[in-house]
């Protein structure tokens, strides 16, 4: 039905699983802060197809973080996935990496999640998702301030998650807010994603896609300086 190999590579976590149907068979990961995409990610695609007892021309497509995040992991996760395209002829899946985040922690009704990545300084990427993890409000780059989400922490409860919810911590140390700034982006939630890509044949054109950088935002912040 569908074997994908998932490569998560936009954050320090370098992540790689290959799954059947959306069940893991095999997965390795390293969260270093020195970013190990460039030495890691082709060893670990090697462990997992050789843990998994499965060969390169048995896979059925390659799924890829497709950002935001850091422009260097996304640029090392996208080039391995759409070489293995190419050379094996299999379809491109692109997963929105904040979604697959968000889809690590299970929330009530009345509550939403805001995944965010640490940028650089006070920035952030960030999106708003429900729980039922529909987007209602778009990936965005910005500056946290004292007015940031307000209109979420006002009227729900609200889940930070990821390297960025730290900074957001220091200006809202608020008991009704719930942190969770251990999470990083991850193969493992991207299994169930690309699974259901795969099934509605929901592919990128390989020799075109480009991850999502936000390069208006970066180019921005620099003429700032």
């Amino acid at each position: 039905m569908g074997l994908i190999l998932n490569l998560e590579t936009s954050s320090t976590n370098c992540s790689v699983c290959v799954a059947k149907d959306g069940e893991i068979l095999a997965i390795r990961e390293l969260n270093s802060a020195n970013y190990s995409h460039a030495e890691k990610l082709h060893i670990f695609i090697e462990e997992v197809m050789q843990e998994a007892s499965v060969q390169m021309q048995d896979l059925e497509a390659v799924a890829v973080s497709k950002g935001p995040g850091s422009y260097t992991g996304l640029r090392i996760g996208v080039s391995a996935a759409k070489g293995l395209c190419y050379a094996l002829g299999i379809p491109l899946i692109s997963v929105a990496t904040l979604k697959s985040m968000a889809s690590q922690i299970q929330i009530k009704e009345n509550e939403v999640l805001i995944p965010v990545l640490d940028a650089r300084r006070m920035e952030v990427y960030s999106a708003v998702f429900d729980a039922e993890l529909s987007e209602i409000r778009e990936t965005k780059a910005e500056i946290i301030e004292e007015s940031s989400f307000q209109e979420y922490i006002n009227a729900k409860q609200v889940h930070f998650l990821g390297s960025g919810a730290e900074k957001i911590k220091e200006l809202f140390p608020d008991d009704t807010i719930t942190y969770h700034c251990e999470i990083v982006p991850s193969a493992k939630e991207m299994a169930f994603i690309s699974s259901n890509k795969y099934q509605l044949n929901d592919f990128e054109d390989v020799a075109y896609f480009e991850p999502y950088y936000l390069k208006d935002f970066v180019l921005q912040t620099k003429k700032a300086k």
